[in-house]
């Protein structure tokens, strides 16, 4: 049998049917959460490199240019 068959020989069904469709969509969609500005929790990665005794040309040279040249290998990682 063809189902197209069964919504042919019953306009009045099909009818029924469709209007309780549109209407629990609709009463879907007015009941869906909606924000104007969502909750969204970036990704954050904090480093942090200590050396005591260190001056502040040594630390930039021996220790933040090898993390940065190391970390910026990263894939999808941005500044």
């Amino acid at each position: 049998m063809n189902i197209s068959r069964i919504f042919i020989d019953r306009p009045v069904a099909t009818i029924l049917l469709s209007v309780a469709l549109f209407l629990g969509g609709l009463l879907g969609y007015r009941g869906l959460p909606v924000a104007d500005l969502p909750n969204v929790d970036f990704p954050v990665i904090q480093v942090q490199a200590r050396q005591a005794g260190g001056s502040p040309e040594e630390i930039a040279s021996a220790v933040a240019a090898p993390l940065e040249r190391h970390l910026a290998r990263l894939p999808m990682l941005q500044k």
